[in-house]
C-alpha cells in the first residue's frame, strides 16, 4: 500500500503539540543553512543569526548573542514541551 504524500507530510509533525510560529521556523531554516555551511560553534551561529537579520522567535530586540540563542532555544523547547503536554501527538 502506497501512501497519500499528504500523510507522509504530516508525519515530521505528528510529536508536536503545536505547529511551529513563523519565527521559530525562520530560526530553524537559518540555523540548519549555517549547520550544513560547516558552523557548528553556536558563538559563530549567533553572529551568523545577526549577520542574517533573522529576529527573535521571543520578540525582544537586540543582537543575537551565544546567550540570547541558548535562552531563545530554551524558551523555544519548553513552550513546545508544555504544548505537547496540553495537547499530545499531533499539532
Amino acid at each position: 500500500m502506497t501512501r497519500r504524500t499528504s500523510d507522509q507530510s504530516k508525519l515530521k509533525y505528528q510529536s508536536q503539540g503545536r505547529a511551529m510560529r513563523p519565527e521559530e521556523d525562520a530560526l530553524a531554516k537559518a540555523m540548519l543553512k549555517h549547520f550544513a555551511a560547516g558552523t557548528h560553534d553556536f558563538t559563530a551561529l549567533a553572529a551568523a543569526l545577526q549577520a542574517d537579520g533573522i529576529a527573535r522567535p521571543s520578540g525582544q530586540a537586540g543582537p543575537w548573542t551565544l546567550a540570547v540563542l541558548e535562552e531563545e532555544l530554551a524558551a523555544i523547547n519548553e513552550d513546545l514541551d508544555h504544548a505537547y503536554a496540553e495537547n499530545g501527538y499531533g499539532a
